[in-house]
């Protein structure tokens, strides 16, 4: 390999490591938000879900060591080491491969997934309000915002104690269809109704969440696709700037 391939790979791999480094700054911020978030579905799932907790924090751990690979990869790339080259590639192989095996068991494990969800959502309805207050108002911030009531549907507050034991007919205020009269209400906590017919949203949030998936798929397999291409193609320019380093040293070698 010409010396011009060799500088052309040498800062090509340097600018593909800072776009790595970047993206491993995005995945970290992405296991901050699932950890600190409290206004969304997550928040709703990770107080009961300690397998969500893990994800978060591999997803920080992740991303932490994509930044740290990316660092380690400019300067292999720069400064033409040999070692930080061969470990750099070792890495990223073993990102790839961790990767793949993450959305097998994500989808071999999808119906035991969403059963979770069911069950810590249906618990959150069940005891609500409660003590857990972050939980509760990530739950009434999802149900106004994707204007949905209930994980399946609006009866699924029927089970919940208060509507249940009570003599007046209640319903979720979060729930309101913005269509329906009374205009004015609340938030949070539960409104009354003038009849059992509750004015509040059909659509369970299951539903709206799905179909927010649905829609968006694309753009999140196109974003998967893209980092896989971006890792294969680090593993490419490592190798081949590798072995061009290797070539040169070889003929910088002395011949008796």
């Amino acid at each position: 390999m010409g010396k011009g391939c060799i500088a052309a790979t040498k800062y090509f791999l340097f600018l593909f490591n800072l776009i790595f480094f970047i993206f491993g700054a995005t995945i970290m911020g992405f296991g901050l938000w699932i950890l600190l978030d409290n206004q969304s579905l997550i928040a709703v799932l990770q107080d009961s879900s300690m397998g969500l907790k893990v994800v978060s924090y591999m997803l920080i751990g992740v991303g932490s060591f994509s930044m740290l690979l990316g660092f380690l990869g400019c300067l292999g790339a720069i400064y033409e080491i040999r070692c930080l080259l061969g470990l750099y590639f070792s890495c990223l192989l073993l990102i790839l491969l961790a990767q793949v095996t993450a959305a097998i068991l994500i989808y071999l494990q999808r119906d035991s997934l969403r059963k979770e969800a069911n069950e810590i959502v249906s618990q959150v309805m069940v005891n609500y309000p409660g003590q857990n207050k972050t939980t509760e108002q990530a739950w009434d911030y999802l149900q106004k915002t994707m204007q949905c009531c209930g994980w399946n549907g609006h009866e699924d507050w029927e089970a919940n104690h208060m509507i249940k034991n009570n003599s007046l007919e209640l319903y979720p205020c979060s729930c309101h269809n913005a269509s329906l009269p009374p205009h004015n209400v609340a938030d949070s906590g539960f409104c009354q109704a003038a009849s059992n017919d509750w004015p509040v949203y059909n659509t369970g949030c299951l539903g709206n969440v799905e179909s927010w998936f649905f829609t968006n798929y694309g753009i999140i397999l196109g974003i998967c696709l893209g980092v896989a291409v971006i890792e294969l193609l680090g593993m490419i320019l490592s190798m081949g700037l590798c072995k061009s380093v290797h070539q040169e040293d070889y003929t910088k070698v002395p011949k008796y």
